[in-house]
């Protein structure tokens, strides 16, 4: 598995274990972690597609 497939589910889980830390603050003072997580995660998905598809390629 490459670098980029494997920060993946590494990303998700630093993700969630930071969203659970939200949950003692009160809503007005939660940060959006949830959907800063979503994005870096489409964004490493993107990474390894355009990865993947040049070495097929290649």
């Amino acid at each position: 598995m490459c670098i980029i497939c494997a920060s993946i589910p590494a990303a998700a889980a630093v993700g969630a274990k930071l969203n659970v830390n939200q949950l003692a603050k009160p809503e007005e003072n939660r940060k959006p972690i949830g959907k800063i997580t979503a994005m870096f995660i489409g964004l490493l998905m993107a990474a390894s597609i355009v990865y993947h598809t040049l070495r097929w390629q290649g």
